[in-house]
């Protein structure tokens, strides 16, 4: 998550810096190693969402069963794993590229 807000604040720099810089930044997000580190901040960004959401529910008291821990921890990896892929799907379908 670090790793992806510095990432973030480089392309809005770049963004400020004016339209080379911008181009530049632009550039290093398209290429294939710029997309794979969007991949994997994505899918760092989507499992950090669904393991909060599964830390709320412990606040109010629930899921402390081994069962049920066990479950939800598989839960989280496939719904980020499934949030990622629908995100990219959904991204790619609307930049024409799927």
């Amino acid at each position: 998550m670090t790793f992806g807000t510095i990432f973030l604040v480089y392309w809005l720099l770049a963004a400020a810096h004016g339209p080379d810089a911008f181009e530049r930044a632009q550039f290093f997000m398209g290429s294939w190693y710029g997309q794979l580190v969007l991949l994997g901040v994505s899918f760092s960004l989507f499992y950090h969402l669904a393991n909060g959401i599964r830390h709320l529910m412990w606040d109010s008291g629930y899921g402390f069963e081994l069962s049920v821990l066990r479950l939800t921890g598989v839960v989280v990896v496939i719904s980020a794993f499934a949030l990622t892929i629908l995100t990219w799907t959904i991204a790619y379908m609307r930049a024409g590229i799927l």
